[in-house]
């Protein structure tokens, strides 16, 4: 498994550090710490390329500008480093290595994760200009909604034990659902770690006249029965999955608009984590995109949440953890 980490030194950064611990990473893998200096520097030539026309002005604009620049990007390569040094002892296993560099950092970590190949990427909800506690850093925002991996918004986790104890998955029967499963069956917990798979249907209730019609009453009624049932059928066969792996699952079935829902039952019940899918819809454009749900409950959530997205052959993102 490859896994990219963004790390600008904020408090929320430091938890997305902490999150390694618990978010059920294998043995052993690749893990690279990017930090990107939000800076532009001049190329090392512009001095070297004036003119005698050029005003000693100018060119003592660009050399203190490329200066400054430089040693903002030394600091970044500090925090990078010291970001590698608590992901290698966190993660003794794996392959940790870091880089330091500039420019937009939204930009930076896709391109990042890009040449890494990364199955992963993990951000903290939050930067150094966050503006509120319940909104996601624009930054974090941008990697969310462009990365063509999984995405995981770390929030650390609330309790002082280790190890992740209860983990919810947003399940709706959608293939990126059903990825979300292959994604948690695939990592690595901790004994007793408990799954809960939560369907949140939206009621079809009838508005207007059409309530007093009898027939609309008992189709809408009907209606709602086959979805449920079509969804505890799923819900089983990813149950039985889970439990092929030695992890406890069940299905919880509940109305109300998803967004809210997750988030609602992910805060009482405790839940360390929640996984949800990009997009509920199918084809090669939904895989590119990210739903509504998926970026509410992100933003939304106290815990952690890791968006799963489909690979654009298909194939999620976790294939290769049995691998690397």
């Amino acid at each position: 498994m490859r896994v990219l980490i963004a790390y600008d030194g904020s408090k929320s950064a430091e938890s997305a550090i902490d999150d390694l611990a618990v978010c059920g990473l294998p043995s052993s893998g690749s893990l690279k710490v990017l930090s990107v200096a939000e800076i532009w520097l001049p190329p090392a030539d512009a001095i070297d390329d004036t003119t005698e026309e050029t005003s000693a002005y100018i060119e003592s604009i660009i050399r203190t500008h490329r200066e400054k620049g430089e040693r903002v990007l030394a600091s970044a390569s500090i925090l990078a480093k010291h970001a590698e040094v608590r992901a290698k002892t966190t993660l003794p296993g794996w392959e940790v290595s870091s880089i330091a560099t500039f420019g937009s950092p939204a930009w930076e970590i896709l391109e990042a994760a890009r040449a890494f190949d990364a199955d992963l990427i993990i951000v903290g909800a939050q930067g150094h200009s966050v503006i509120g506690s319940f909104l996601l850093g624009s930054t974090s925002q941008s990697v969310l909604t462009e990365a063509k991996c999984s995405v995981r918004i770390a929030r650390g986790k609330n309790e002082l034990e280790p190890g992740l104890g209860r983990i919810l998955i947003g399940f709706d029967g959608s293939k990126g659902a059903v990825a979300s499963v292959d994604a948690v069956a695939s990592r690595k917990w901790m004994h007793g770690t408990e799954v809960r798979l939560l369907a949140v249907t939206e009621p079809n209730t009838p508005t207007g006249i059409s309530r007093f019609i009898t027939p609309i009453r008992k189709a809408v009624t009907e209606s709602e029965t086959v979805d449920e049932k079509w969804i505890s059928e799923l819900g089983r066969n990813a149950i039985t999955k889970l439990r092929d792996v030695r992890i406890e699952a069940q299905l919880r079935i509940c109305s109300g608009n998803p967004k809210d829902v997750l988030v609602h039952e992910a805060q009482i019940w405790g839940a360390d984590a929640i996984f949800v899918g990009a997009n509920a819809l199918g084809g090669s454009l939904a895989r590119m995109l990210l739903g509504s749900t998926a970026s509410a409950v992100a933003a939304r959530a106290y815990c952690s949440v890791e968006v799963v997205r489909l690979a654009e052959n298909g194939t999620d993102a976790i294939v290769r953890n049995g691998n690397e």
